[in-house]
C-alpha cells in the first residue's frame, strides 16, 4: 500500500505533470479533445503554493514515485483536487487521499466539504459519500469550459 506524506512547495511540478496525465487519460471519454488539449496544457494555478503551504495537500508514493495527490482548501474546505497517475488507478489511492482530507477538515472544524467535479469523476465522489447539487459550468483559466457537477458532503463527528 502506497505512503501517504505531506505535499511540499518542492512537489508542485511533479503534482501538475501528474495532474496533466490523469486529464489526458482519465478524461478523453467525457470531454472533447478541443477541451481536453487546452485544459491539460494549462500551467499550475497560482493557488497551489498557498494550498501547500497552509498544510492541505498530500502526496501518497511508493518506492519514490508519486502515485497521487490531493489538496483540501482548509480555510473553506473545497476540494482542490484528487488525482491518480493513470498507471496506479485501481487501487483505492483516491479514496485514501479523500479521507486524509475529510480529517483534515474536520479537525479545522468543517461540517462539511464541496467540490465542482469532472464528469469522469462523478461516480468516484458519489461512492465516497457527496451528493449532487446541481449541473455547472467551469470557466477554466485556459478558455475553455468544462462541463462539471457541484457536489458536497457533510462530515460525520464535525462541528
Amino acid at each position: 500500500m502506497p505512503a501517504l506524506r505531506a505535499a511540499e512547495l518542492a512537489d508542485i511540478d511533479a503534482m501538475w505533470a501528474l495532474r496533466t496525465r490523469a486529464i489526458r487519460h482519465g478524461c478523453r471519454d467525457h470531454y472533447a479533445p478541443e477541451v481536453i488539449g487546452p485544459w491539460s496544457a494549462a500551467p499550475a494555478p497560482l493557488s497551489y503554493p498557498g494550498l501547500v503551504g497552509k498544510g492541505g495537500a498530500v502526496i501518497a508514493q511508493e518506492q519514490g514515485a508519486m502515485l497521487g495527490y490531493a489538496i483540501l482548501d482548509v480555510s473553506t474546505g473545497a476540494v482542490d483536487a484528487v488525482f491518480v497517475d493513470p498507471g496506479a488507478g485501481g487501487r483505492g489511492i483516491g479514496k485514501m487521499m479523500l479521507a486524509v482530507l475529510e480529517r483534515m477538515a474536520i479537525e479545522r472544524g468543517c461540517t462539511h466539504l464541496h467540490l465542482s467535479a469532472s464528469l469522469n469523476a462523478v461516480a468516484f465522489y458519489r461512492a465516497a459519500g457527496f451528493v449532487d447539487l446541481r449541473n455547472a459550468v467551469y470557466a477554466h483559466p485556459s478558455g475553455v469550459a468544462l462541463d462539471c457537477v457541484e457536489m458536497e458532503k457533510h462530515l460525520s463527528g464535525a462541528g
